[in-house]
């Protein structure tokens, strides 16, 4: 089969692998992260409460975890999304952990985080919030972590299939599909740009193209 017929196969069939196994975890229907990670927020806030966490506390925490869970979206999608091996099969990997999300964006089903890939990392981040905070304050990090992923999920899902009206929606739906579309090696940032522009990696805006132009 010809390239071109391989690509109009793929794009007219929501089993872009031959590989059943392969179709299963990489296609998730969007509420499958708030169904498996609600759940797990609500338990961290009762272990922390149960301990006897003060509100101020549980607010404080909460809300650094989100932070670290952006820092950790800029670098995840940087370097382990757009990581091209080197070793045989390479390709293949990145091709299924981020590429099929490049080259069928729209595709509904390919927009969250496959829990095959989700759940191993939120046990890993776990352990590092226990292990660097204690308990109960690291379940507290981690509840914000796991927000701070939701808003991503779905801050993903709705600039790839609706349009935002206010300014600040618009302004994150621009500076996702100039990933997509303009330079993949700009905009890691999805539900933040705020390390984009810490680490320099924000896509050139319309004005800019015009003033680079003129």
């Amino acid at each position: 089969m010809g390239s071109a017929e391989r690509t109009s196969k793929l794009s007219a069939s929501p089993d872009l692998f031959e590989n059943s196994f392969l179709n299963f975890f990489s296609r998730v229907h969007p509420a499958v992260p708030a169904v498996i990670f609600i759940p797990v927020i609500g338990v961290m806030y009762w272990l922390a409460i149960g301990a006897g966490s003060a509100p101020q506390a549980i607010l404080g925490m909460t809300l650094a975890g989100i932070l670290i869970w952006t820092l950790s979206e800029y670098w995840l999608h940087r370097l382990l999304f757009h990581w091209h091996p080197k070793f045989k099969g390479g390709d293949q990997l990145n091709f299924i952990i981020h590429g099929v999300h490049h080259d069928h964006p729209n595709d509904r089903m390919r927009l969250v985080m496959p829990p095959a890939l989700g759940l191993p990392l939120a046990s890993i981040f776990l352990g590092a919030f226990v292990l660097a905070l204690g308990t109960p304050t690291g379940f507290i990090g981690f509840a914000g972590f796991l927000i701070g992923y939701l808003i991503y999920d779905y801050t993903h899902y709705y600039v790839h299939h609706f349009a935002p009206k206010t300014n600040l929606g618009k302004k994150i739906r621009e500076h996702h599909m100039r990933h997509h579309f303009q330079d993949h090696r700009f905009g890691y940032g999805v539900s933040s740009p705020l390390w984009d522009y810490i680490f320099r990696t924000v896509p050139r805006s319309r004005k800019s193209e015009r003033t680079a132009g003129d």
